[in-house]
């Protein structure tokens, strides 16, 4: 696989795995619940899911080549495009009306 495609792979997981907390009413898509999560669970999970594709990059990166030093500001950088992948999920659970009765 290419270099390229490595990078198409990290950002489609990051896209899918941005929205997953806000679609689905279970942890991680394999822990039912018997409520409704709320915001601050859909963050939390947020966050998790943030840092396991962020593992998935270093994995991808380590298979290509060296990997590189990165300060904070990668980090910074990477998390506000985390949460821009996020948006469409957070407006279609929080702000779309779904016609509830």
């Amino acid at each position: 696989m290419s270099q390229s495609a490595f990078v198409w792979l990290v950002l489609l997981a990051a896209v899918a795995a941005a929205n997953l907390p806000f679609v689905t009413q279970r942890y991680f898509v394999v822990v039912p619940l018997g409520r409704t999560k709320n915001l601050a669970a859909r963050l939390a999970e947020l966050v998790v899911l943030y840092f396991i594709v962020g593992a998935l990059g270093l994995l991808l990166e380590n298979r290509v080549g060296q990997v590189a030093r990165q300060g904070w500001e990668f980090y910074a950088i990477t998390a506000a495009l985390f949460l821009t992948f996020a948006f469409p999920g957070f407006v279609w659970r929080y702000l779309y009306k779904h016609g509830r009765h």
